[in-house]
């Protein structure tokens, strides 16, 4: 009996157990189904767009809490009428026929268009920038890049107000790629003025203002720094190396003979290029040039007064050892191995200064003064710190032997050409 009730107690017990998990697992998922159910509702009420709308409006435009009077904004208002387009003209040749379909004309009399005459009429070949800074009398003075103006048969300038006047051109040198114009002033408000460009620093605030793409954009400015004081390159459309000013301030077609200004509104650069790839083809951005403002005044001084730009000229025509070959530096030149860079003589003009000094083609000039000379335009740069009249010392070899000899620079050449030559052999 006794084992009977124990085994019922037994019994019930377990039960109670089995009973008690069951619920447990129903009731667990009741209340998980519910939560879920709840986070559902949750998520759908949040992210459903309400129904209806507020027609009222009521979004405003808050007061402008901006310096609208910086530093770089005061330099910009105070250049800024200074700042024209350049517009150069150049003459297209036009046929006064009418061409048909297959390029072939008819005049009214029904003769060919072979017949017909031909204008020449300007258009615009091209535009760039330039800055105001001079006004004297009824004229006023721009300086800008000799290759704005290249080729040109005529020059206009539009001014800051949008009025487009005609311009004459002053002077252009090719090796430091300046030009000046003159214009009319009577509608000349303003004049920018000069700081000194040997008193700036890398990383100092700069400001690029001119035309870039044309005309359509005119007095855009962008904010940079300087990069970096004095780079070598070759600036002008002569191959003359120069020293210019780098800077990130965004330059770029059409903003070339615009101003580079401090924060001062003084001008301490001519804007002039920019690099746009490296030697692989790679793109790059940020690396514009300026022309330094104290080579620019030294030359427009010279232009506005002469006209051009006279410098010493050796009477040579020349090439970069670079381009001869090892074989034949040894054969021809009969260089010795230690000498890799220079100048090759490859014609002497009689009765210039390199004649009159002893000068012979096939000579190697490796030196002019104190700049070693590396190639053309290293030696033209070496060349054009002196003046006609002075007295320069030449280091040069030849049959492998080296020698010096004194050059008495009293021949002249003037740089306002603006002809390029893509041969290798260049003239000085």
């Amino acid at each position: 009996m006794n084992r009977i009730k124990q085994a019922f107690k037994d019994r019930l017990w377990l039960g109670v157990i089995i009973v008690g998990l069951f619920a447990g697992l129903i009731g667990g998922g009741i209340a998980l189904g519910i939560n879920n159910l709840v986070q559902h509702h949750e998520e759908v009420t949040s992210t459903r767009v309400p129904a209806g709308s507020n027609k009222s409006g009521g979004t405003k435009v808050n007061k402008n809490k901006a310096d609208l009077n910086g530093e770089a904004s005061q330099a910009y208002k105070s250049v800024q009428g200074a700042v024209v387009s350049v517009i150069n003209k150049q003459k297209v040749q036009q046929s006064s026929g009418t061409l048909g379909i297959f390029g072939y004309g008819n005049s009214s009399n029904g003769s060919s268009s072979s017949d017909s005459s031909s204008d020449n009429k300007l258009e615009t070949a091209s535009e760039g920038s330039g800055v105001i800074y001079k006004k004297s009398g009824n004229s006023a003075y721009v300086v800008t890049n000799n290759h704005v103006v290249k080729g040109s048969n005529a020059l206009q300038v539009i001014l800051s107000n949008g009025k487009k006047v005609n311009a004459d051109l002053v002077g252009a040198d090719s090796a430091t790629d300046l030009a000046v114009l003159k214009i009319n002033a009577t509608n000349v408000k303003a004049v920018a003025s000069f700081g000194n460009s040997n008193s700036i620093v890398p990383g100092q605030d700069v400001l690029a203002i001119g035309s870039p793409m044309g005309s359509e954009y005119a007095n855009t400015v962008t904010k940079g720094i300087i990069s970096a004081k004095d780079r070598t390159l070759k600036a002008g459309t002569d191959g003359t190396l120069t020293s210019v000013i780098q800077t990130d301030a965004a330059i770029n077609s059409g903003n070339s003979g615009g101003p580079l200004i401090n924060m001062a509104g003084q001008v301490i650069g001519i804007n002039s290029m920019k690099l746009a790839s490296d030697t692989q083809g790679s793109s790059v951005e940020g690396i514009g040039f300026a022309i330094p403002s104290n080579e620019v005044v030294t030359i427009i001084n010279q232009l506005i007064k002469n006209g051009k730009i006279t410098r010493p000229s050796l009477g040579i025509s020349m090439v970069d050892l670079s381009n001869v070959t090892s074989d034949q530096q040894q054969s021809v030149l009969k260089l010795p191995t230690s000498v890799s860079k220079g100048v090759v003589i490859m014609d002497v003009n009689s009765g210039s200064v390199a004649d009159t000094a002893g000068l012979k083609k096939y000579d190697v000039i490796t030196k002019l003064g104190d700049t070693q000379v590396t190639d053309a335009g290293s030696l033209k740069a070496a060349l054009y710190k002196y003046k006609v009249g002075q007295n320069a010392k030449v280091t040069y070899y030849r049959d492998g032997q080296q020698h010096t000899a004194t050059l008495h620079l009293t021949k002249s050449a003037d740089t306002t050409s603006t002809s390029t030559d893509d041969s290798q052999q260049d003239n000085n």
